[in-house]
């Protein structure tokens, strides 16, 4: 059987559509029939830059949920039919951190891909069935969700604290979302432009904050002084020191901003102000599992989020723009848009 899907070229050169081979499952994996995958940044950055490690032919692609085809002789607690959404974080399954539900810290870790196709073979432990009521279109959210969940938690925020999020792309507004969720006493969001204003409004956030030279100002009018907690969401040189001058003393910098360039700060700052500074990143299984669970509705619903739904005939153009700001958000893609089924 055949299949569509976007495939990476090289460095720098747009996705390009192709017919592949569909994926046969070993023994420990399902088959999936690909219905959303999100396209995530770090998917550009993966595009981008060589620290990555892509290779010609790669089927890129981490946040999808979709229909199980076929199991493997070995898989268990998965059947034919069953609606899931898959973690892109494939460890060796044997080790301490892996039998903690917690692969990303596996020594073997490897960051799966494949969602940008129309079927996909993954690690049936890589999967979470969807409960009943949450879709397969929804469930490509869970991803993303989790990697801001993570943030949430490493900051140890606590409720009635003040939180700025700096950067209002898909993960910073999914951690408005989250402190939101988790009792946040206030929250606001601050971006180059308002695009994201509406949609961080509808997921929890108080404010929004346009960035400029006055955004320290800003903030303290609006938290009546520094914020508790502030997440540097954007993965830029000089945001971890931008945002230093932002917390007050012995409050939180955490970092979830893909920055792969070297980057310095003001230390003498950081250390008189004892500022908390943590990096964060991927999440575990018991966090995806939460993110599943957010999905089903509430005052604030992470589907908001969702700004379009492409075919993949459109991702490579859609990819591309991507790159430059717009006022798009989270975009899926569905591999079987233009396809009767």
């Amino acid at each position: 059987m055949r299949m569509q899907a976007a495939i990476f070229d090289a460095l720098r050169q747009p996705l390009r559509l192709a017919e592949l081979a569909t994926p046969e499952p070993d023994r420990y994996q399902v088959l999936l029939k690909v219905c959303r995958c999100g396209i995530c940044g770090s998917d550009l950055h993966i595009t981008e830059d060589p620290v990555f490690g892509a290779r010609q032919g790669d089927v890129l692609g981490h946040e999808y949920s979709g229909e199980v085809l076929e199991v493997g002789a070995e898989v268990a607690g998965l059947k034919v039919g069953d609606q899931v959404t898959a973690a892109p974080l494939f460890g060796c399954g044997q080790c301490d951190s892996c039998r903690r539900g917690e692969p990303a810290w596996c020594t073997q870790m490897q960051l799966t891909g494949g969602g940008y196709a129309q079927y996909a073979a993954v690690a049936a432990r890589q999967c979470r069935k969807l409960p009943w009521g949450i879709s397969a279109a929804d469930g490509a959210l869970a991803e993303p969700l989790a990697v801001a969940l993570h943030g949430v938690m490493q900051a140890g925020l606590k409720p009635g604290d003040k939180v700025l999020v700096v950067g209002a792309g898909a993960i910073g507004l999914a951690v408005a979302f989250w402190a939101r969720r988790m009792g946040a006493g206030a929250v606001a969001v601050s971006d180059l432009n308002r695009h994201q204003e509406a949609r961080a409004m509808d997921l929890g956030a108080g404010a929004f904050l346009v960035a400029g030279e006055d955004l320290a100002r800003q903030a303290n009018e609006h938290f009546g002084g520094q914020a508790d907690v502030v997440f540097e969401c954007v993965g830029k040189p000089g945001l971890i020191d931008h945002c230093i001058g932002l917390v007050r003393p012995r409050g939180t910098v955490l970092v979830l901003g893909l920055c792969t360039a070297r980057d310095h700060f003001d230390a003498f700052r950081a250390i008189s102000k004892e500022v908390r500074i943590v990096m964060s990143v991927f999440f575990s299984m018991q966090e995806f599992g939460s993110a599943i669970d957010a999905l089903d509705g509430g005052r604030y619903a992470p589907q908001a989020l969702i700004s379009d739904t492409i075919s993949l005939a459109e991702l490579p153009t859609a990819f591309e723009a991507l790159r430059q700001r717009t006022t798009q958000c989270k975009v899926l893609v569905d591999p079987f848009a233009d396809v009767a089924c």
